[in-house]
């Protein structure tokens, strides 16, 4: 979300099962999107990073297939603000086909067949395999881990964890007055 040529870029790397990328989501998001991003400073981004699977059901990828369902119909920001305000921590049973539909019905999916459609076809699987590797590969190992960059800089700052707003000011504010 944001404007393209935002001068600063603000990836989260998250996990839907995450209690901490839920807390961040619910206390901290709304400020920096309305602070930088709608101001034009900031494009935010979220890509996944999966740490909650378990070998038997892989809820954690399976709610990240259905996150790039929503985004078929432009609700990709609606539906991942949905996840988090119904989240119930790591491996609790909280995520199923059935919740993930009715999150979707929470937030008026404007096609609540071919989101089910979507979501039975693990159609995003390999997208969602693919940010997770990236980020592993990056040497990501925690969510939220957010990584910031500077538009025409080689400079990156990582931030790890549900931060508040004012580390996210500092670092931003530090990218702006090319102290970084």
């Amino acid at each position: 979300i944001g404007n393209n040529n935002a001068p600063i870029s603000i990836i989260e790397f998250g996990d839907y099962q995450c209690p901490f990328c839920a807390r961040f989501n619910q206390e901290t998001k709304d400020e920096l999107v309305s602070k930088y991003v709608d101001t034009g400073i900031v494009r935010f981004g979220f890509k996944d990073l999966i740490i909650n699977d378990l070998p038997k059901d892989k809820l954690s990828t399976l709610s990240a297939e259905a996150s790039y369902c929503a985004a078929e119909q432009d609700k990709f920001w609606d539906y991942h603000d949905e996840v988090y305000r119904n989240s119930r921590g790591e491996n609790t049973g909280w995520i199923s086909n059935e919740s993930l539909l009715g999150f979707a019905n929470n937030m008026n999916m404007p096609n609540i067949a071919q989101f089910k459609e979507c979501l039975n076809s693990h159609k995003y699987n390999q997208l969602v395999v693919q940010n997770d590797i990236f980020a592993k590969n990056l040497g990501l190992s925690t969510t939220p881990t957010f990584l910031i960059l500077k538009d025409n800089s080689t400079k990156i700052a990582a931030v790890e964890g549900a931060q508040p707003i004012s580390v996210f000011d500092d670092v931003i504010a530090q990218f702006l007055n090319n102290t970084i």
